[in-house]
């Protein structure tokens, strides 16, 4: 009888008002409660309810405090064989990994080696859940990235990369990037050429292939020994980064911002990059309303003021007025980058005209008294060049 029922219910989970009455009629429990039964099937509907449900917080919070992670991560060695019930108990587990206190609960549970075991010669449809699970486990916590690495887990997770299922490719960018943060998996991953493979996924059709791609580059380049001349081996790798800035999806430019901010730390790919156009491209994105991409955006001008005549260039493409209403944003994050690039872009005369004329001082004085050392630093700095330069103009008046 409970078979054909929990079967239903998993079907029904699909939809996001099933899964809110799954979880306020404590339904939870239940399948928590039939995890730890003997029967495959119904464990495996369990599992696949649980899977679809955990993709809220609160559902995640319920499996835990149930005590469902610890039957979950045990399918893991008894469902080898079967790969239905597999792919329900990893699925689950990577919906469950999205809360660091359950993640906290697979370490205790040895979770991170078990589903490494599981990265070979394993169905697809497992293989995006265990690299999904790898993924958020290694991004939420510094030990889980040197687990999968003593597991022997990154070799099998850049192979991963040269797959062509979307939906594999999408979570195993982000698994490579999270192992990426750790320097001695990112000298692995750069022997293994797993920075080129994340490279060429930049001209996958796929945009949310090619931002997870971007994304997991920032971290290569911020850990790789000799970054520049990594990042200059790659034939055609600079043109083609900057081309994604003509992108209509919001996250690939939030992310390709990200990784412009990234290579143009090095001089020699700087003058590159600005020889490829990147300063009227990342100019034109000023207009955008959307914070995750203007923090990024706002990050990648203040260091391409870095190189030749880059700060004035970006005035004369109307980028300076733009960027002044970012300081109108909510999130302090946006607020950091765009006094960074502010600060850059003051130290040219035109440009500190233009933000005096957009009403900067006032938005940057309140800026000043802040938390955060680096924005008071930069709101105080660009203060201080539209002040020079106003005591100048009066200076040569007054002749």
């Amino acid at each position: 009888m409970l078979i054909p029922v929990v079967g239903t219910l998993q079907e029904c989970a699909s939809e996001k008002s099933y899964r809110l009455a799954i979880r306020t009629e404590g339904m939870i429990e239940d399948l928590v409660k039939n995890l730890s039964g003997e029967n495959e099937e119904l464990q495996m509907h369990c599992a696949s309810a649980i899977f679809k449900c955990a993709e809220e917080k609160a559902t995640r919070d319920l499996v835990r405090q149930y005590g469902g992670l610890d039957p979950l991560a045990a399918l893991l060695t008894k469902g080898s064989e079967n790969k239905e019930l597999l792919a329900a108990a990893t699925g689950a587990i990577w919906k469950c990994a999205m809360s660091a206190e359950n993640v906290t609960r697979f370490q205790d549970l040895k979770t991170i080696e078990a589903l490494v075991t599981l990265l070979n010669d394993q169905p697809e449809e497992v293989l995006v859940n265990v690299v999904g699970a790898l993924g958020e486990c290694a991004a939420q916590e510094p030990d889980n990235r040197m687990a999968i690495r003593k597991a022997g887990g990154i070799p099998p997770l850049v192979n991963l990369l040269t797959g062509t299922n979307q939906a594999l490719l999408v979570n195993v960018t982000k698994a490579v990037g999270a192992c990426a943060i750790e320097p001695d998996n990112m000298g692995i991953i750069d022997r293994l050429d797993g920075v080129r493979l994340l490279w060429s996924l930049l001209k996958n059709h796929n945009p949310e292939v090619q931002s997870s791609a971007a994304w997991a580059i920032c971290p290569c380049i911020e850990n790789a020994k000799d970054a520049g001349e990594m990042v200059r081996s790659f034939v055609g790798g600079l043109e083609l980064i900057v081309s994604l800035l003509k992108s209509e999806d919001k996250e690939v430019l939030a992310s390709v911002c990200a990784a412009i901010a990234n290579i143009a730390k090095d001089e020699e790919n700087l003058a590159v990059i600005t020889d490829h156009g990147v300063v009227p491209m990342l100019a034109k994105l000023a207009t955008t309303t959307d914070d995750k991409l203007r923090r990024h955006l706002a990050d990648a001008i203040a260091r391409c003021c870095m190189w030749g005549n880059n700060r004035v260039a970006f005035g004369q493409n109307g980028a300076v007025a733009p960027l002044v209403k970012y300081l109108k944003s909510p999130d302090s994050n946006v607020h950091r980058a765009t006094a960074k690039a502010l600060y850059q872009l003051s130290r040219d005369p035109n440009n500190c005209i233009t933000m005096h004329e957009s009403g900067v001082v006032k938005l940057l004085v309140d800026m000043v008294g802040a938390d955060d050392p680096a924005l008071q630093e930069a709101a105080a700095g660009c203060i201080g060049n539209i002040r020079r330069l106003a005591l100048a103009n009066e200076k040569a008046r007054s002749k």
